[in-house]
């Protein structure tokens, strides 16, 4: 049998580089989307039962797989709660960035800052779900160092969004920037659980009152910085 030419061979490689390639793509992609199903379950998940009262079961369930599936894409509840945090924390950055780009005079982007704090408590299922992790993280010293050191991430990409505009305009707020986005979280927050209890007590309105108020009460009144 005649030995194959060099060309011959080399294209017979190049397809089997092609086909390993192009398997390792579909997998990739049937990877994302396992995983994406996964999120989506755990979120209905986590608001339908609460964090701690899910389980995994019902979270691979939910989206159509075994615990077998879950586990090869998550280490743990724990684990998911903090993909599905970080995604929407990514998601809250992104579009803040985008307003904000849509402007290039700082007092403008100031208000779009505002505008976009006063509508911040919109993804209700999340938030519960956050706050409820919260209580659960200060039980267990492991995700309570974790969400800390994620918060302070959060915290320090928010206050240099917020550095930036009030350096542009001179100014400077009374408290550091960190903590302001704290503060600016945690009434968000706040506000939310008390107007999903009695909404006729404290309305949609009311709430993004409030919070813009809040806004005013730290960015309006600065001063002029040194």
């Amino acid at each position: 049998m005649s030995q194959l030419s060099t060309p011959a061979r080399g294209k017979r490689s190049r397809g089997r580089v092609s086909l390993a390639a192009g398997s390792r793509k579909r997998q990739a992609e049937r990877t994302r989307a396992t995983r994406r199903k996964l999120l989506d379950a755990a979120k209905r998940i986590f608001a339908q039962d609460g964090f701690e009262a899910a389980r995994l079961e019902d979270i691979a369930a939910g989206a159509g797989y075994t615990r077998g599936a879950f586990y090869a894409n998550f280490k743990s509840k724990e684990d998911i709660f903090f993909a599905l945090f970080e995604e929407w924390v990514r998601e809250r950055i992104d579009s803040l960035t985008s307003a904000l780009r849509r402007h290039s005079n700082p007092a403008d982007k100031l208000v779009a800052l505002r505008t976009h704090y006063a509508e911040l408590a919109t993804d209700r299922r999340l938030v519960l779900i956050s706050m409820e992790f919260k209580q659960f993280a200060l039980r267990h010293p492991e995700a309570h160092a974790r969400l800390r050191s994620s918060h302070r991430r959060i915290r320090a990409s928010f206050a240099k969004l917020f550095s930036e505009i009030m350096d542009a305009l001179g100014k400077s707020i009374p408290i550091a920037y960190p903590a302001a986005s704290a503060c600016l979280g945690a009434l968000a927050q706040g506000l939310l659980l008390e107007h999903l209890l009695d909404s006729k007590t404290l309305s949609d309105d009311d709430v993004r009152q409030v919070l813009g108020l809040f806004f005013d009460s730290i960015f309006s009144s600065c001063a002029q910085a040194s």
